[in-house]
């Protein structure tokens, strides 16, 4: 996968963010087992950087909180996003930084899925295939080029 170093998207709007959670006592008790919500898993895939700007999944509309949905009884957790334009060529790089952060991050007990929103990206039937391909995702973060690029989008501020 060749990285283009033309910008598709030279002006992006930019959304407002999300307020900072408020944590609760029960949060830091861990004596009390507690499900995983969707706004943790938001919170997990919001601070992405998009790899051509240098502004967040959150900040660019990619990622809201809608578009996730967890069921902790069959342990699977589901991420929907919104490249910025339906012709993105980094959508595949974006759909795996998601899942790769939530695989990293989250109880290997989770099924992971990552899917662009129906009718958001001219290839998203095909894309989506990529992104939910067990092998294909295995293969592409054992590709050290390629992590290294996913690894610069999903590294937090404090990494």
């Amino acid at each position: 996968m060749e990285l283009s170093s033309e910008l598709q998207n030279l002006n992006p709007t930019i959304y407002e963010c999300t307020e900072e959670r408020t944590l609760q006592e029960s949060d830091l008790n861990n004596d009390v087992p507690d499900n995983i919500d969707c706004r943790e898993v938001f919170d997990l895939i919001r601070t992405i950087n998009d790899p051509e700007h240098p502004l967040t999944l959150e900040e660019l509309h990619v990622v809201d909180l809608e578009g996730v949905t967890i069921d902790n009884e069959a342990n699977t957790v589901q991420v929907q996003f919104r490249p910025t334009i339906p012709h993105c060529s980094m959508a595949t790089l974006i759909g795996l930084s998601i899942r790769a952060k939530l695989i990293y991050t989250l109880p290997t007990r989770y099924k992971v899925g990552v899917n662009i929103y129906e009718g958001a990206h001219i290839q998203e039937v095909q894309i989506n295939k990529q992104l939910n391909d067990k092998e294909r995702v295995t293969a592409a973060l054992e590709n050290k080029h390629l992590c290294a690029v996913v690894n610069r989008c999903i590294a937090t501020p404090d990494d």
